[in-house]
């Protein structure tokens, strides 16, 4: 048999980055402690390097990057999170609504305090969860609700049964948004290789795979209903929304951006005015999904369900702060005219600022095509992170995500540089480095500043 020699040669240090990236994951997986930063910082610097080299040589060979991708998510299959503890939070309420227990109702607290221990290994995953997370309400939408409930239904009793069922519905969720946001860059004439900045990231794979975070599967929901959308299915692409709020409200914001997608006829072979039946297409729109939304948490509905979950909701604006940009210049402000944190205060400003960006971006910019559209969606998304009070690393998966499907890279950038934000666990009471925040959002703002102002690109035209 005649070897090509060619080949393999071609191939042998794309095979050499994967074996390498290989190794490093596993010890990512299996021998990191999140309070080892020097480890933490070396490993994810290491991998990131070498995402870089395979993206820059395997862009051209689709189905490599895909098995990749994809064999790097199978090495954390049995790798308890070593990241964040929120995990066991998930498969406490899905026990919980196994058992009968409606999640919203009840902190795992209020059982632990008077004794009781309503679930299968309800103490571990208390203490494994720590008191913080504990002493509140859950606010975890429905559909997570159903991936925590499938974990509890095939591994209700052992822990690392029941990470490997969320990992598999995650990385299921993963093949989803290759399989759609594939299609979607063809229809946009972008080059395909592009949904790799996500798939193939680092970033995705140790903080979604990995660390379990439920954004991946709200991100499947949003490339698929983006995807309809663009193929002019809307009222698919309404229900299919609604399924990502009911994974994650952060959907939620993207809403005023459909306006002009709907009012005007640019997307159905008419001049981009303003119509009726357009209007009439926006009012159908947001009716699904709203509907579609009550209907996906209808079965938790109730009075006490509502005031819960939205006390619950309100604390990350109120209470929580971490690895803020923006907040943190204004409490510091707050401390100098002051004296003390001014959270109660600035976090009631903040989303208001977010709320009249967003309908402003809404209104003014006319997001008649699905590419504008993302675009706006994009920044919608930035200007939420850069005014919140507390940015977990995972957060950033959604700008990522959205990306792909534009010229701008800054979401890239962040997923690098986020990982400062752990160095926070590297102190004992968990207190952040503000010379660290600082250093990481002074790279974030620059390349933002940079690519969307300075920055000289070629545009591809609307599609």
């Amino acid at each position: 048999m005649l070897v090509n020699t060619t080949f393999l040669k071609l191939n042998k240090i794309p095979m050499l980055l994967v074996l390498t990236s290989v190794l490093f994951y596993g010890a990512f997986a299996y021998d990191l402690a999140r309070t080892d930063y020097i480890k933490l910082i070396a490993l994810y610097t290491a991998l990131f390097f070498l995402f870089y080299k395979l993206m820059q040589m395997g862009k051209g060979n689709f189905k490599f990057l895909t098995i990749s991708a994809f064999l790097f998510r199978a090495i954390f299959i049995l790798a308890i999170p070593n990241l964040s503890q929120d995990f066991y939070r998930f498969l406490w309420d899905g026990r919980m609504i196994l058992q009968g227990f409606n999640p919203y109702l009840y902190t795992p607290e209020s059982f632990i305090n008077i004794g009781k221990l309503p679930v299968a290994q309800a103490q571990e995953l208390y203490i494994g969860m720590q008191s913080l997370n504990a002493g509140h309400f859950t606010n975890y939408p429905p559909i997570n609700q159903l991936c925590f409930s499938v974990a509890a239904l095939f591994a209700g009793k052992s822990i690392v049964g029941s990470v490997m069922v969320l990992r598999l519905l995650i990385i299921a969720a993963d093949f989803g948004t290759l399989f759609y946001g594939k299609k979607l860059l063809e229809r946009l004439k972008l080059p395909i290789h592009n949904i790799f900045w996500y798939i193939l990231n680092p970033f995705t794979i140790i903080e979604l795979t990995g660390n379990l975070h439920f954004e991946g599967v709200m991100i499947f929901f949003l490339v698929w209903s983006l995807y309809l959308l663009h193929c002019k299915r809307w009222k698919w692409a309404a229900v299919v929304f609604a399924f990502s709020i009911a994974t994650k409200l952060v959907p939620l914001i993207f809403l005023p951006l459909f306006f002009w997608w709907f009012v005007t006829n640019e997307n159905h072979n008419e001049k981009g005015s303003i119509t009726i039946s357009g209007v009439k297409r926006l009012i159908a729109f947001y009716s699904i999904v709203g509907i579609s939304t009550l209907l996906l948490f209808f079965p938790f509905f109730s009075s006490v369900f509502i005031d819960n979950y939205s006390k619950t909701v309100g604390l990350w604006f109120g209470n929580f702060e971490f690895n803020a940009s923006i907040y943190y210049l204004a409490r510091t402000i707050g401390y100098w005219f002051r004296g003390w944190n001014e959270i109660a205060i600035i976090g009631k400003i903040l989303p208001v600022m977010v709320f009249l960006f967003i309908v402003g971006l809404a209104l003014l910019k006319k997001n008649n095509t699905t590419k504008q559209l993302i675009t706006a969606m994009l920044f919608a998304f930035a200007f939420y992170l850069f005014m919140s009070t507390t940015v977990h690393p995972w957060y950033i998966a959604t700008i990522l995500a959205l990306s792909v499907f534009t010229n701008y890279r800054f979401p890239v950038v962040w997923s690098f540089i986020g990982i400062m934000s752990y160095l926070a666990y590297a102190n004992s009471d968990h207190t952040e480095n503000l010379w660290i925040i600082g250093l990481e959002y002074a790279v974030v703002y620059g390349f933002f500043i940079w690519e969307v102002f300075f920055l000289k690109r070629t545009r591809l035209k609307p599609q």
